[in-house]
């Protein structure tokens, strides 16, 4: 067994134990996602309060929150299985928080920059902002047309992991090529989803019009 595959077992057997804890006190899978939010909302505010003499502490902090926010991220799902709590709703309601954590977690970013008058940083945080939740959007439009759009890279766990990596190693100027990364791969990952929803909706004509 390589190490690899040994820290995925063990990661995987205390996140089972972590979820049957929970599935223990019945909590609703819809409260542990909303508690994800609220801390992602702390992580937030430990980016926004930083200031130059303290960010490499403030970020490295703010990025070890957002890994606790990642915890109830994975096990929401997971508990709702268990309990039998899996509904339409549940994974409605963990997209929309999802979505606002995202948002407050860049919002931080902005205000931190904001507060340092470092403009230049101001524009590419909420550009990255916007392009992240275009990534979502684009794909929850598509499959309202087309049944399915999982094409592009840049999903929520890589952007996330992208934020923690630039927290964590803020001290060594990671975050703002963490940004950089964020802001191209997003918005290929959009046009991606943009060009394979309207090359299947040409496709769907194209079948349509030959069925007649």
């Amino acid at each position: 067994m390589t190490w690899t595959s040994a820290f995925g077992k063990g990661s995987g057997w205390l996140l089972q134990k972590i979820v049957n804890g929970l599935a223990l006190t019945r909590i609703s899978p819809n409260a542990l996602t909303f508690i994800g939010l609220v801390i992602n909302i702390i992580a937030a505010c430990f980016f926004g309060f930083a200031r130059p003499n303290n960010a490499n502490r403030m970020f490295a902090y703010a990025g070890l929150i957002i890994i606790g926010a990642g915890v109830f991220d994975m096990v929401d799902g997971r508990v709702a299985r268990k309990t039998n709590q899996v509904s339409v709703f549940g994974a409605f309601f963990d997209s929309v928080m999802d979505r606002y954590s995202d948002v407050a977690i860049f919002f931080g970013l902005l205000i931190y920059y904001a507060r340092g008058n470092r403009l230049f940083y101001v524009g590419l945080v909420a550009f990255v902002m916007t392009a992240c939740v275009m990534v979502s959007y684009t794909r929850a439009r598509a499959e309202a047309l087309i049944g399915t759009c999982k094409v592009g890279f840049m999903e929520r766990p890589e952007r996330i992991v992208c934020v923690i990596l630039g927290a964590l190693c803020n001290r060594w100027g990671v975050m703002a090529p963490a940004l950089w990364v964020l802001a191209l791969f997003a918005t290929l990952t959009v046009i991606h989803r943009i060009r394979y929803t309207y090359l299947e909706t040409e496709r769907r004509k194209l079948l349509e019009t030959q069925a007649k």
